[in-house]
């Protein structure tokens, strides 16, 4: 072996340990580098998480907001009712009613619905019972030992004078809407005030004679001096 060959030998060797050397400087400084990137993608994981967090925790209070406005209004201070079609709410019927719906704290569309199912068939059940009353007190009234009988038409005659002279225009209407101008007692009212109008005297006006008092100056002495 020449030195030639030696010489060369050895450099080689030197640029061989050179190459290595260098080598293990990119291998160390490329093993650096892996874990600062893990460090960087380390990062991004715990915004995520941070996020994933955050978006749960909204969840829940929108689910929390949402059972709030699913939750049903309570009573109102006071109940505004609009009665059905065709029917008449009584005052008193719904006051109770009232304060029975402000103990079950029901708000004020539940409480409309009870009364939109109820006050119908109440209104029913009351015109079935008057008109059942009604006639009863007729029958009532054509067999009574006092007007009734075979002069029952023209005893009714008389009794129809008395309330066309003395009732008012409101009494009359309230007699027929009511049903009460057929009760017995009434219409014996109304035939003893006419009976008592065509026996009563003929005021004579002469000077010093007092004139018999009429049916109304008897039965309203203080409205008819």
């Amino acid at each position: 072996m020449s030195d030639d060959t030696l010489m060369t030998g050895q450099a080689a060797g030197a640029d061989d340990a050179a190459a290595a050397a260098a080598g293990a400087d990119d291998a160390a400084k490329a093993g650096a580098a892996p874990a600062d990137d893990q460090q960087a993608a380390a990062a991004p994981a715990d915004d995520k998480g941070a996020a994933a967090e955050a978006a749960a925790k909204g969840g829940e209070d929108a689910g929390k907001d949402g059972k709030a406005a699913e939750k049903p209004a309570g009573a109102p201070d006071s109940y505004e009712f609009k009665a059905p079609d065709g029917v008449t709410l009584d005052d008193a019927v719904v006051g109770a009613f009232a304060e029975v719906a402000k103990d079950l704290n029901l708000p004020q569309e539940q409480a409309q619905k009870v009364i939109d199912k109820i006050a119908p068939v109440l209104a029913t059940q009351a015109t079935e019972r008057l008109q059942a009353a009604r006639t009863e007190w007729v029958e009532n009234a054509k067999a009574d030992k006092e007007f009734g009988g075979d002069k029952l038409e023209e005893n009714l005659g008389v009794a129809k004078k008395a309330l066309e002279t003395f009732a008012t225009p409101e009494l009359r209407t309230l007699l027929e809407d009511s049903g009460l101008g057929d009760h017995p007692d009434v219409i014996r009212l109304f035939f003893r005030v006419g009976k008592a109008i065509s026996e009563d005297g003929v005021v004579s006006g002469k000077p010093g004679t007092s004139a018999p008092q009429s049916i109304a100056q008897r039965m309203y002495p203080n409205m008819n001096p």
